[in-house]
């Protein structure tokens, strides 16, 4: 009953943690359909300039995880997501600045990019910061759980930010929408001031970044080839529809967040019980399944689905993953692990943005989600490859 009675306690302290997670992430959210929008209609700039705008974001967090990692270790979780809440703001602000400035279009890019620069040292900092804190209140016993809770909260925030970022967009321009996004962080660093922190272990011997990314590259890779799919759909899919004349562009996202958010819901306690590789290995066979649907689609319907099933495939491979990383490190390494573990994740969004634009310029947007299809089945592979590397060493 008192074990009990502390899990329960634990779990209260969770569910306030991933509130404030969701309402930061709309900061995120909000803009991710809108930029790519924003460059190539308001600037006049090509696909490969509105690919950069969206993954210049996801490459920042790339070369910043490390950091993160080895601040929520020493410093404490409390502090990194406080500081990554403060870069939110200050990006939304710059971006603002950006769609202010769009009769010099060259100015506004680079300013843009300041913004997602920032924007992307937040998401590294939040992101690593509340992985920790997560772990650190429920224990790795239950890593999976609040690896999947945090993605249900950041996927939840893309399926509602992406049509509340056109939406606004519409209404009020970019300008108007990285306002909203400027305001959202501010409230959650309210909320976050009266929350009970973690122990740190400042002291621990630590091993070199690059000996703890030796044990966790390949859970890192199959995430990072998962991730592809949602770039993608990110970075590609309402551009897509406007370029097949097909209306609810802004829907793909909510599709994918609702997939997403679903089997979070349902399922977000699998990797615990029967192991994170089983449930990496049929979640990409089904992202697969949804970007080829994307690829192929005769019509928008056709294309919703496919990026509902994208959203389906991709729940549950990060926690999974996540799960194994967990429990291949110390405790006092699980900040800097879950930071490089992510940086996969981190390169796959960052590349996919520009990559697919020059795919996109030279074979149709139709081929961007053909890539991604591609990338979900060699992620399927390895996945495999990593559970006989398992079974080998247990027998």
């Amino acid at each position: 009953m008192a074990f009990q009675s502390v899990r329960d306690s634990a779990q209260a302290r969770l569910l306030p943690l991933i509130a404030v997670l969701f309402v930061a992430y709309l900061c995120v959210a909000i803009p991710l359909p809108i930029v790519p929008v924003f460059v190539t209609e308001q600037l006049g700039l090509g696909n490969v300039w509105a690919g950069l705008g969206v993954g210049i974001a996801f490459l920042a967090t790339i070369v910043t995880r490390a950091h993160a990692g080895a601040l929520s270790d020493r410093r404490g979780a409390k502090v990194a997501v406080t500081r990554g809440l403060v870069c939110y703001a200050a990006g939304a602000l710059t971006c603002l600045l950006a769609g202010l400035l769009v009769h010099a279009a060259l100015m506004a890019f680079f300013v843009l990019l300041a913004g997602r620069l920032l924007l992307g040292l937040g998401e590294s900092l939040v992101g690593v910061g509340v992985i920790a804190w997560g772990v650190g209140l429920v224990g790795p016993a239950r890593s999976a759980r609040v690896l999947a809770l945090i993605g249900a909260a950041i996927y939840g925030a893309l399926a509602v930010g992406g049509p509340v970022g056109v939406a606004v967009f519409s209404r009020f321009g970019f300008a108007g929408a990285m306002a909203i996004s400027a305001v959202l962080p501010c409230l959650a660093l309210l909320a976050v001031g009266p929350m009970a922190r973690v122990s740190v272990h400042p002291d621990a011997e630590r091993p070199p970044f690059w000996s703890v990314m030796g044990r966790i590259w390949l859970h890192g890779s199959i995430v990072g080839f998962q991730g592809i799919g949602f770039a993608a759909i990110g970075a590609f899919f309402v551009l897509y529809f406007l370029h097949q004349n097909w209306s609810h562009a802004g829907l793909g996202l909510t599709a994918f967040g609702c997939g997403f958010v679903l089997i979070r819901v349902l399922f977000g306690h699998l990797p615990d019980r029967i192991g994170g590789l089983p449930v990496a290995i049929g979640s990409l066979a089904v992202e697969a399944i949804g970007q080829a649907l994307i690829w192929l689609a005769p019509n928008p319907m056709v294309a919703l689905v496919g990026a509902l099933l994208t959203g389906l495939g991709c729940s549950m491979i990060f926690p999974a993953m996540g799960r194994e990383v967990v429990h291949l490190v110390a405790p006092h390494l699980r900040g800097t692990a879950m930071g490089g573990f992510t940086a996969f994740q981190d390169l796959a969004y960052g590349l996919t943005g520009p990559l697919a634009g020059l795919a996109a310029d030279h074979a149709g947007y139709g081929s961007v989600f053909l890539i991604g299809a591609m990338a979900a089945m060699l992620g399927l592979c390895m996945a495999l490859w990593a559970r006989r590397i398992t079974r080998t060493v247990a027998t």
